[in-house]
């Protein structure tokens, strides 16, 4: 993921829901979203490349998603395992998201730099190794991150919050919104833009909701809803060069 908004813990059927867009080169392979045969009730898209996914669902409600950090100055330690692997390796596991947490948060210099949400019928957890390793337990209410730490004001996160704000506060059943709001094209004011050490021109590029190339762009657009009970469902609309509609798949999640 690149752009996320949370709601957790704020309303009375959801339990979480999430919003977010994939933004990654479009010559890299991804498999769409599905239950992976290998973990059963894991449900998620997959990166063909390093076998890890960005975000996903796993048995009795549990979800993580992993954002990378932008900072073109900071190298990738050698041999760094791949971040997609953060989010398989805790939704194929039992581990509840507290320990998960506080074991990965030991281990987080070993990644390129991330951000890391990880979720259970419980807590909701954050873990970040940039600029240093911090663990956090994630506050109910609703929350917005990016290519920067968890909650930084940029532009783009502010606005998605907001849409997933005032869903919430009407019936909360029908997405359309939730996907309008991914699909935004709006490019913010240079005055706004975060400064993440690339060139202004790709901060302004960056700087939109939906994000529209021809080699790197918008890959997927996902949504997830987990009732208080565990059910719930996750959908993924994907995209191709240029922001070409690739398809939707949407799935049923069953109580435990």
């Amino acid at each position: 993921m690149c752009l996320l908004a949370l709601a957790w813990k704020t309303h009375p059927r959801w339990r979480l829901v999430l919003a977010g867009n994939r933004d990654e080169f479009h010559a890299r392979p991804a498999a769409a979203l599905a239950p992976w045969p290998e973990a059963p009730g894991l449900v998620a898209g997959r990166d063909l490349q390093s076998g890890g996914s960005w975000a996903g669902v796993g048995p009795r409600g549990r979800v993580a998603v992993v954002t990378n950090v932008r900072d073109p100055g900071v190298a990738a330690p050698p041999g760094a395992p791949s971040r997609g692997a953060l989010v398989a390796d805790f939704l194929k596991s039992n581990a509840g998201a507290a320990d998960a947490a506080a074991a990965l948060h030991d281990q987080a210099g070993r990644f390129a730099p991330f951000n890391l949400l990880l979720a259970d019928a419980a807590q909701c957890h954050y873990v970040g190794n940039w600029p240093t390793p911090v663990q956090r337990v994630v506050a109910a209410g609703v929350h917005g991150m990016s290519n920067g730490p968890l909650d930084d004001p940029w532009p783009k996160t502010r606005r998605l919050c907001r849409v997933l704000q005032a869903w919430l506060q009407g019936p909360a059943e029908d997405p359309a919104a939730l996907w309008e709001a991914l699909a935004d094209e709006h490019l913010a004011a240079d005055a706004d833009l975060p400064n993440t050490g690339v060139p202004l021109d790709l901060e302004r590029r960056l700087s939109a909701t939906f994000i529209r190339g021809e080699r790197y762009g918008t890959r997927a657009s996902t949504l997830i809803a987990i009732a208080h009970d565990g059910t719930g469902w996750i959908a993924e609309r994907r995209f191709g060069p240029e922001g070409r509609f690739d398809g939707q798949t949407r799935i049923a999640l069953p109580a435990a």
